[in-house]
């Protein structure tokens, strides 16, 4: 049996200010191709199919990898009939993993039925991963006890100083890095749009569109040992 592996894209398409957003695509493309050849995948978004891609990131991220997922057929596929998130079950996974993009700090981080799937998986011992801002996904999350999965232990995510250079603080309701430490996670970084992935436990981080491949070489490795 190969692993399985559920991939969560934002369904938001606006920031903030009005700017155009959604999922990031390196950060969807480079994991992917790292986890594809051994572990099955689905995709999930709140609204379910056509989650909206970010559509600066595919002008910006030109690379093999980035290009290819986008004329992938069976990619196509895959988005074409994301899951409606509310209707997957934790159980039928042995990991699930956040694309980042500013989407995920407007609608996941709220979302009720992702805040409980995200929980189900990290208390049923399940992998948790996510990668720059796919962690604002897992800022409502709690253990069995009631705390937040960020509590007392090293994560990372989108820095406040990515964010500035990015210049998109006014586009998000809150700054991930900020919100970690709030959460009394040991937030940790690399220089800005260095590569820095976090793993503790269960719970796997990356901190910018460099570390989703990395991130995905990490999952990779925690779900084959």
């Amino acid at each position: 049996m190969s692993p399985t592996v559920l991939f969560v894209f934002t369904s938001a398409n606006k920031t903030l200010t009005g700017g155009q957003t959604g999922w990031y695509l390196p950060e969807a493309a480079h994991p992917y191709y790292v986890l594809s050849k051994s572990c099955d995948i689905d995709f999930a978004a709140p609204a379910g199919p056509n989650p909206p891609v970010d559509e600066a990131s595919v002008q910006m991220f030109k690379d093999d990898e980035s290009v290819k997922f986008l004329n992938d057929n069976l990619v196509k596929a895959k988005l074409q009939n994301a899951k409606v998130l509310k209707s997957v079950n934790a159980s039928d996974y042995d990991a699930v993993f956040y694309v980042g993009g500013h989407g995920p700090v407007l609608d996941l981080a709220v979302d009720s039925d992702n805040i409980k799937l995200a929980s189900d998986f990290y208390n049923q011992n399940k992998i948790v991963s996510a990668v720059c801002h796919g962690p604002a996904a897992l800022v409502g999350v709690k253990n069995a006890k009631g705390v937040s999965i960020f509590a007392g232990v090293e994560a990372t995510g989108f820095s406040n100083v990515e964010e500035e250079q990015a210049q998109k603080v006014k586009d998000v309701p809150f700054l991930l890095e900020d919100r970690i430490k709030e959460l009394g996670g040991k937030y940790v970084k690399a220089d800005p749009w260095a590569e820095k992935v976090v793993v503790s436990g269960n719970l796997i981080t990356g901190q910018n569109p460099a570390s989703a491949g990395p991130l995905g070489k990490a999952l990779l490795a925690k779900l084959s040992a």
